[in-house]
């Protein structure tokens, strides 16, 4: 009975999974945590999908790789222009879906002309990022990089590492959604006063006593700034030279959203100058063909790039906010989702539309 009862239950599984449409993919930019993470959550979902990696970056030499495929799965510094998206079109491709919530590397204009459906992440772990700015706050703060490299040879002398209580301070959210929302929630239990800048208040901000400004009060007024908003034409450079010459001097700046947001060669000029305190960056503009490799053994050509690793008040990770067992794993499932509902000819809330639709 045993034994019957086991074949039952294998046949029902087996007759459940023959009725699940597959779909062959070619997954581009992938380390060896993608594979994982992907191969998990598409075996959790039934092994639906026949998952091809590659390490290469998409873009108009690679984009022929995809040559028979109707889906490809891309990551933040994968090229989506129109050239590239007419070159997938013509080889099959019918979706792309992004292993991110941003998608300002995707044409989607282009993409609806060649009749390409997008689809993102929309939603994964926001306190993976939020964590993560706070942690950068704190580190340049009190200059925890600084202090690592001291003691580990043999140096405890403080001079140079004093920094100053967070309590009491005014802390700046540009952006308030769902990452800015936690990190504002997280900042308020140290006793902060807390101002906003977006389009639209955030009601669980606005119950932490956030007080929303407009940018150049915010600029004006605080001791920290936190960048937490997409990367929009309207964003494109939002902290250049001008927003700078607003800070406080001395103030703290945090993006861990898009490296875009920010011109670096107006931050290097204003941490020249000292009008800037200090700065943690986890992303930055020409971020492509640099993070996510291992450079150690290379030159880097990139002179701004260069340059701000020079300032001791800076502080640059390569784009690891993101990066926590939880966001992979729910980053991974949504992509899976997402090839199954357009297999299955079902929309969700992932697809992205078109500005211009």
């Amino acid at each position: 009975m045993l034994v019957s009862g086991a074949l039952a239950v294998t046949t029902s599984v087996v007759l459940m999974r023959s009725n699940i449409r597959t779909m062959d993919v070619l997954v581009y930019d992938t380390k060896k945590y993608d594979r994982e993470t992907l191969n998990a959550a598409n075996a959790d979902a039934g092994a639906p999908h026949k998952l091809v990696f590659v390490e290469s970056l998409l873009n108009e030499r690679t984009a022929s790789l995809a040559d028979g495929f109707p889906a490809v799965s891309l990551f933040v510094n994968d090229d989506a222009s129109a050239p590239v998206l007419e070159r997938l079109a013509h080889g099959g491709v019918r979706l792309i879906t992004l292993r991110s919530t941003g998608f300002n590397n995707v044409d989607l204009d282009a993409a609806a002309r060649c009749g390409l459906t997008v689809m993102r992440v929309a939603n994964y772990s926001p306190y993976a990022v939020a964590e993560f700015a706070v942690a950068l706050l704190l580190a340049v703060n009190r200059k925890l990089h600084r202090a690592y490299n001291r003691t580990r040879e043999g140096n405890f002398a403080l001079d140079g590492l004093q920094g100053y209580d967070i309590h009491g301070k005014t802390v700046g959210v540009i952006g308030t959604g769902r990452i800015g929302a936690v990190f504002a929630r997280i900042m308020h239990g140290f006793g902060v006063t807390l101002l906003g800048y977006d389009l639209t208040p955030h009601p669980e901000c606005l119950a932490l006593g956030m007080r929303y400004v407009s940018l150049d009060a915010l600029l004006a007024e605080s001791d920290v700034i936190s960048l937490h908003t997409p990367l929009l034409p309207s964003t494109y450079h939002l902290i250049n030279a001008e927003a700078l010459a607003k800070m406080k001097r001395g103030v703290i700046l945090i993006n861990t959203s898009r490296g875009a947001l920010v011109d670096a060669e107006a931050l290097i000029e204003a941490l020249k100058s000292g009008h800037v305190g200090a700065v943690g960056l986890d992303v930055y503009e020409e971020e492509e063909g640099l993070f996510f490799r291992d450079r150690s053994d290379q030159i880097i050509t990139d002179d701004v790039f260069a340059r701000l690793m020079t300032f001791p008040n800076v502080l640059i990770t390569g784009h690891q906010a993101f990066f926590t067992h939880e966001a992979l794993a729910q980053i991974a499932a949504a992509t899976i989702r997402n090839l199954s509902d357009f297999e299955a000819g079902r929309r969700n809330e992932n697809v992205l539309i078109p500005r211009s639709a």
